[in-house]
């Protein structure tokens, strides 16, 4: 099928309800071609990602190990993916990646899942089981934390300090999650998450030593409902998770108690595939009870807050041309020593998390739809991305305390990715 099919910009994570109902149900969908033999047994597909990035002032000592202070150009990421169906209940969506900016391998986004369907007082159900390594991973909107839009962006350009645990788990943990979706209608989904063993982490490319430690299980939750009127599609949602963790990995002091709970919307005309339009509207509030970090001298205040707001327009003019505007804003309780002054350009000079940012992106996907000869062999996406931060890491003018504006954080992005 052609990437269009099941990807509302014939690229990326933003699905239709082709792709949806492909993910909900296991990745376990075949066609024709498939019947005759005429595709792999083995679904295999890789993609590799490209690209500049140029900020209006450079970092001095590097834009991190290996890259100048400005105008770089990488290779970001090549991966090949085990995604597709492996049993006729079972299927699976694994990637490893190599990164390029860090030089490593990794196990990126990952999980397996088993799916069926029965007949439930006269309304179709389905149901399933399904195991992963990164909370929202499962989604099948892009609206949380791993699928969220920017669906890529630059790792060479600075980026804000405060972000909330459930956006930072990814492939340091294990999880495992049941679901079910009534009368294509209502979306439940709930399970739990520990962490990987440091030796396994490390074995893998995901090994954070300042990262916080689960704790035992923390449980994971996910509802939405969904409609389709016409070529008018609307589904609103909550997730969210809870977590007892060791901050930076230490022992001995007890430990932090975090609730991260979050709501979102998401809208898209697709009646008219000349002209795409998409809505989204995600929401995170993170509690924080810091009681270990205090007591460990890892924050000044045992009672916190952390708000994430991100609401993104989309437009998309034959499946080939896009335009994305997203507006991104985090604001929460000041902590000087969370977010301490002492480091240029990542560093606060008032203690506070608060960051609100504009990104406006054009893309072209040339090859993804039907028409393309190529369709169902290769796809690629050029971007062209532009940030503008309003407030970074709690100011506008000096907010690290030497001397750097949030504007000198603003970035322009070009980017080629490939997929095969």
């Amino acid at each position: 099928m052609p990437c269009s099919s099941c990807h509302v910009q014939s690229f990326g994570p933003g699905l239709t309800s082709v792709g949806r109902n492909f993910k909900l149900n296991g990745y376990t969908a075949t066609g024709a071609n498939y019947n005759e033999g005429k595709v792999p047994p083995v679904p295999i597909s890789g993609m590799i990602r490209a690209s500049y990035t140029h900020t209006q002032h450079g970092q001095p000592g590097g834009a991190s190990e290996r890259f100048g202070s400005n105008d770089n150009g990488t290779i970001d990421e090549a991966a090949i993916f085990l995604a597709g169906r492996l049993h006729s209940k079972v299927g699976a969506f694994i990637e490893g990646t190599y990164n390029g900016i860090e030089d490593i391998g990794e196990l990126d986004n990952s999980e397996i899942r088993f799916a069926d369907n029965v007949t439930l007082m006269g309304k179709n159900l389905v149901y399933g089981l399904t195991v992963n390594n990164n909370p929202t991973v499962t989604d099948l909107w892009n609206t949380t934390p791993t699928w969220g839009f920017p669906w890529a962006s630059s790792d060479l350009a600075p980026t804000q300090a405060a972000g909330a645990l459930i956006e930072a788990l990814g492939g340091q943990v294990v999880g495992a999650t049941a679901y079910m979706m009534l009368n294509d209608l209502l979306y439940v989904e709930a399970g739990g998450y520990t962490m990987l063993p440091r030796n396994i982490q490390t074995g893998i490319g995901v090994f954070d030593d300042e990262q916080s430690r689960i704790n035992g299980g923390a449980p994971y939750w996910r509802v939405a409902l969904q409609k389709d009127w016409q070529g008018h599609y609307f589904a609103v949602g909550s997730f969210g998770m809870q977590a007892n963790v060791y901050p930076q990995r230490t022992l001995g002091a007890g430990t932090d108690k975090i609730y991260d709970y979050g709501f979102d919307m998401t809208y898209q005309y697709l009646a008219n595939l000349t002209h795409i339009y998409e809505f989204n509207v995600a929401y995170i509030r993170e509690q924080r009870d810091m009681n270990a970090s205090v007591a460990l001298g890892l924050a000044d205040r045992k009672n916190s807050n952390l708000d994430t707001l991100r609401v993104r327009a989309g437009y998309t003019y034959q499946q080939t041309y896009g335009l994305n505007l997203f507006y991104g804003q985090t604001t929460g309780t000041a902590d000087s020593v969370i977010y301490s002054f002492g480091d240029p350009i990542s560093g606060s000079r008032t203690g506070n998390p608060n960051s609100q940012a504009f990104t406006a992106e054009i893309s072209y996907t040339p090859f993804g739809k039907s028409t393309s000869a190529i369709a169902t062999l290769a796809n690629l996406r050029l971007a062209a991305q532009y940030v503008h931060h309003f407030k970074f890491n709690g100011g506008i003018h000096n907010y690290d305390g030497f001397g750097r504006n949030a504007v000198n954080n603003d970035t322009l992005y070009l980017n080629a990715w490939l997929a095969f």
